[in-house]
């Protein structure tokens, strides 16, 4: 069965499989063997992680390709274009070739059922396989263990900052849910913990596999040296006045970044030209305009910590307007709590079936003291919020991968 474009082949995907979510390797890996893609000519660096997992990966990207380097990135979800989840030295691939790539996988799967992501996942490896790219950096999408990206086996495995999200599918505590990460560790292989206090599950998962296990404030550090620059430094190399990432927390990314950086034996130069070019969409990211508007994807309580952080680190002399939208599954009160820089939330439902409604968020809103204003779609509340703010305000979007993306639709069809 194939389609005519993209789009029908993706509404088709997403009707395919009879759950969303379905953790475990066999039916991916079954269909990758088919299609000889288990091993592949090029290396591969695995990026799990609660939060900065994105961040990580565009760091990756960008700082190889500053060496000089072909790069496939794998990433998910995307913001706007599906295509943004497979990209070559920094370029989307093309609908026809994705389109391709899922006919190579429609021809061989049999009665294999596989869901969206994995239908993407094997895409991604088709199309780097034909586009002779010297790295691939792949996102992990759940978890680690049993996620589809884990089919493949990392030269690198890198984990970021690890908190208490998908509890149904991961575990409840971070004990748990660093091991589900440690998944992607291989042995022999190096592994870098970007997470300052590493999961002690993950450590011990090291050393049963006996590979050489990195961590931050253990075994490379970094700091913030001015407002324009930070240093880092392991046991044997230290760099300093690198070019500052915006918000704090993307130096505790590029920490971890920079180690696996160091075991390939990246030159500096490179290094600093890839933190200079590179750019964090949907994450602490400021769209230009008469008024200042920061886009996040935080949607679980450290992402939502670490956006309030950096909202202390840039005030503002007016009011914080939020443009809130969340799915119904992820930990409302956590986030809400963690926000204490709001004034006026603005509240609406997503343009999905796993969202939060109205009467939800109002609950978890009722304590915190701010104006709570409510409206039928986030394009709507962001464009009120536009038309009533000045310039001394300031907007922040955030809550979901499905708020952020809304917006940007937003400005992207004014513009």
């Amino acid at each position: 069965m194939f389609f005519s474009n993209l789009e029908e082949w993706l509404n088709w995907q997403n009707s395919l499989h009879p759950h969303k979510i379905d953790l475990g390797l066999t039916r991916c890996r079954t269909v990758a063997q088919r299609l000889n893609l288990l091993s592949p000519s090029f290396p591969i660096i695995s990026v799990a992680g609660t939060n900065g997992k994105g961040s990580s990966v565009m760091l990756l990207d960008a700082i190889l390709s500053s060496a000089g380097y072909r790069v496939g990135r794998f990433m998910s979800p995307h913001l706007l274009r599906y295509n943004e989840r497979i990209c070559i030295a920094g370029c989307e691939s093309s609908d026809a070739e994705i389109c391709r790539a899922f006919e190579l996988i429609e021809e061989i799967r049999d009665d294999i059922s596989l869901t969206f992501f994995e239908f993407s996942t094997l895409a991604a490896l088709l199309v780097f396989q034909h586009n002779n790219i010297d790295f691939a950096v792949l996102e992990v999408g759940l978890g680690g263990r049993l996620d589809a990206v884990n089919i493949f086996d990392p030269d690198i495995a890198l984990v970021t900052a690890i908190d208490i999200d998908h509890v149904e599918w991961l575990g409840k505590d971070r004990e748990s849910i660093g091991f589900e990460k440690a998944g992607i560790f291989r042995a022999q292989h190096p592994a870098v913990c970007s997470d300052p206090q590493a999961p002690q599950s993950l450590i011990d998962h090291a050393h049963q596999l006996h590979l050489p296990l990195y961590c931050l404030e253990r075994d490379f550090f970094y700091e913030k040296q001015s407002d324009t620059s930070w240093s880092w430094q392991d046991k044997k190399t230290a760099l300093s006045h690198l070019p500052i990432l915006q918000g704090d927390f993307q130096q505790q990314n590029a920490a971890g970044v920079l180690m696996v950086l160091k075991l390939l034996n990246i030159p500096e130069s490179a290094i600093r030209q890839g933190l200079v070019n590179v750019r964090f969409p949907g994450r602490f990211q400021i769209l230009p305009g008469r008024v200042t508007c920061i886009l996040d994807v935080a949607h679980n309580p450290l992402g939502a910590q670490v956006l309030s952080q950096s909202l202390r680190q840039y005030p503002c002399q007016g009011e914080t307007h939020a443009v809130l939208g969340m799915c119904k599954d992820k930990d409302i009160a956590g986030v809400l709590s963690a926000m204490h820089n709001i004034t006026h939330w603005h509240i609406a439902p997503l343009n999905t079936p796993r969202s939060a409604t109205i009467s939800c968020l109002l609950e978890h809103l009722t304590d915190i003291g701010s104006r709570v204003s409510t409206y039928s779609s986030i394009t709507k509340a962001y464009q009120s919020v536009l038309n009533v703010a000045n310039e001394k305000d300031r907007i922040i979007v955030f809550g979901s991968f499905y708020t952020v993306s809304e917006v940007l639709q937003n400005v992207r069809n004014i513009t």
